[in-house]
């Protein structure tokens, strides 16, 4: 078939009998899960047929779990008696079992199932429990009934996103202050103010799928369907999501599927007695560095429990779609480890993970079916072709890719290279190179970055001159080439490197220190699992510059339109380190040298007209010197060729943006 992913990139043409075996494995895969004349979001009903359902006489519960021999449900509510409840097998390696009486299971009772196997008993999480607890005095996990009297209302019913997105990345437990473990309430009422005020329209949340290790950052998934408890009740999320929609913000949820938790009393491993039930048998199964489990996507029951819990979190939870997690991980057998990506052969091999891929399509095919304004976006270092395709143009269906390159970029060029040294052309190259109708998201630093062992920003450039030099009343030569360079970093990264744009709670007012979750070798201390927001508000400390600048920069870039822009290039000065472009509407001039301000510098603008300026980085309300005029107008005027632009004065480490009158 001649796909749109061949007029996009004719190069295509000599991998069509690749592209053809990945397109007809959805067909068949689609065609073997549906049939005809149901969709994908029809079949995708997991959650509505096992777990735990009320019925007008009584409760049901089943599993699904072919390689037990017998299964029997245990809980309070029948005193932790083993046998009293045994479950029925049925076809295709079901188990069923109905409890007589609305009030024989009530809310907050916690429950196990018991899995027998060859002789062996083991307790397990309910596959489909909504809600999992701790128990504080023995430690262990256990599913808990969630039905609550009164159902949540919720407000939402209009609330669509916007198409550019402006990401905040959040972590509900480190987002508050005080050095405990925060929750979903606290974040409604104290954090998505800030973000509202900042001018982020979209939140994506990490760590929400239940994990039992908190320092995994959510990334070891015991319990697909259960929203961590850690941070308070499932109302209390809905409560947050409908909240943060009343504010016009849409919520993405980090989802795990690219692996899962290797526990198997809390997780979803070994449910059935079988280390094969979900995952890939023997090595291929397991993640040698990450220390998870593999799914195996060929298996229809694995993309059935898939597919069911994207759907259950958007419709149970409301979220307007899914930043997908390793995905460069499951699009290859080896997990892309170690592999430099560079050339169409590296995308197409036996190496690939057609299967893989396959149920990526089927998942973005499905998300939109339940909701024609879902996003997703694709966590992806190797930038295979199609991913931000539609399936049917022959792609892999997502809307954005991560530019996971940008931050890699910035953090190699802050640890090795001088600032006087730095390349612009390579930054500009780095910047702007993604595939034709591709959109990524752009980004300065990611959560990692922040983590102990690494340092944001902020902190690799004035590492521990943030301790004492920090007050509006100190003079630091350190700490404001931190704040001008970290401005400025921004600033050309969000305008050239995407057509979105995230940042990690804390980066934009440039949080000091690591994040370091409570650990046995820290005395199991939150005081660095914590955000220290009063440092921001803090009239007297200069992160309020940091601060200030990133609210004014992303209300540029949304009053102008900035990310739906066609990018330019107008002007490069390797010599003194400027460049300027225009996206969109307005022209971006950046000087990235450390000391040579230049006076009278002609740029060429190409378009006759008057420009004002609409946005520095030097203004005094940022930290700067307040060097450059916003109230004069710059007239263009042609050059000796014939050239439109201005003269205009572009101080040292200064970002000016302009726009036509």
């Amino acid at each position: 078939m001649d796909y749109k992913i061949y007029e996009i990139d004719p190069n295509l043409l000599d991998y069509r009998s690749d592209i053809e075996l990945r397109m007809n494995n959805y067909r068949r895969k689609k065609a073997e899960l549906v049939g005809d004349g149901r969709t994908l979001a029809e079949f995708a009903n997991g959650h509505l047929y096992y777990g735990f359902h009320k019925t007008g006489d009584g409760w049901i519960y089943r599993e699904w779990a072919p390689g037990a021999q017998r299964m029997y449900l245990t809980g309070d509510f029948c005193g932790w008696d083993r046998y009293a409840y045994p479950m029925e097998r049925k076809d295709s390696g079901v188990f069923e079992l109905f409890i007589p009486g609305v009030d024989s299971l009530q809310n907050g009772q916690r429950v196990r199932a018991i899995t027998v196997r060859n002789g062996v008993e083991m307790e397990r999480i309910p596959l489909y429990a909504k809600y999992v607890l701790q128990d504080q005095q023995t430690i262990q996990w256990d599913a808990v009934i969630h039905e609550p009297e009164t159902p949540f209302v919720w407000t939402d019913k209009n609330f669509k996103p916007e198409k550019t997105l402006y990401i905040y990345e959040c972590h509900i437990g480190m987002a508050q202050e005080e050095p405990k473990i925060g929750t979903y309430t606290e974040f409604k009422d104290k954090i998505l103010p800030r973000i509202k005020a900042l001018g982020y329209n979209t939140i994506q949340i990490m760590a929400i799928m239940e994990h039992p290790y908190y320092a995994s950052f959510g990334y070891q998934v015991t319990n697909l369907f259960a929203a961590s408890s850690r941070f308070g009740t499932p109302e209390e999320l809905k409560s947050l999501v409908n909240e943060a929609h009343k504010l016009g913000i849409t919520v993405l949820l980090d989802v795990v599927h690219s692996h899962a938790s290797k526990n198997t009393r809390e997780g979803i491993c070994e449910f059935d007695g079988t280390v094969y039930q979900f995952f890939h048998d023997g090595s291929k199964g397991d993640h040698s560095t990450w220390g998870t489990k593999c799914f195996n996507y060929e298996k229809s029951e694995v993309i059935h429990f898939l597919l069911s819990n994207l759907k259950f979190w958007q419709e149970e939870y409301h979220f307007d779609g899914f930043r997908f997690d390793g995905v460069t991980s499951m699009l290859y057998h080896d997990h892309g480890l170690g592999v430099s990506f560079t050339g169409y052969p590296s995308y197409f091999s036996m190496n690939t993970d057609i299967e893989a891929i396959t149920y990526l399509q089927l998942a973005n095919e499905m998300i939109r079916q339940v909701n024609p304004n879902a996003i997703t976006i694709a966590e992806d270092t190797s930038a295979i072709p199609g991913l931000c395709l539609p399936v049917e143009d022959g792609g892999i269906g997502f809307d954005y890719r991560l530019a996971m390159g940008e931050p890699d970029m910035w953090i190699k060029l802050i640890k090795e290279t001088s600032d006087e040294w730095w390349d612009i052309g390579h930054i500009w190259a780095e910047l702007t190179s993604r595939r034709k109708n591709e959109k990524v998201i752009g980004y300065c630093e990611s959560h990692d970055q922040a983590l102990v062992g690494d340092k944001t920003i902020m902190f690799r450039l004035c590492d521990s001159e943030m301790y004492h030099n920090m007050s509006c009343n100190s003079s630091s030569m350190v700490i404001d080439r931190g704040i001008a360079l970290h401005k400025l970093l921004r600033l050309v990264t969000l305008s050239l490197g995407g057509e979105g744009y995230l940042t990690f709670m804390g980066n934009e007012f440039g949080h000091p220190e690591w994040i370091d979750f409570p650990r046995e070798g820290n005395g199991w201390s939150s005081h660095y699992c914590r955000r220290q927001w009063s440092l921001a508000d803090n009239p007297d400390l200069k992160y309020r510059f940091l601060n200030a600048f990133e609210g004014a920069m992303i209300g540029m870039a949304r009053k102008t339109r900035l990310l739906t822009g066609k990018i330019e290039y107008l002007h490069f000065d390797h010599f003194h380190k400027i460049m300027a472009y225009r996206r969109g509407k307005t022209v971006l001039l950046l000087n990235f040298h450390p000391a040579w301000s230049q006076e009278n510098y002609f740029i060429p603008v190409k378009e006759k007209g008057e420009y004002e300026v609409i946005l520095t980085t030097d203004d005094g309300e940022f930290g700067g010197y307040d060097r450059v005029s916003k109230t004069y107008i710059y007239q263009a005027e042609k050059n000796g060729e014939g050239v439109y632009g201005i003269r205009i004065y572009i101080p040292n480490r200064c970002g000016i943006v302009l726009r036509k009158k």
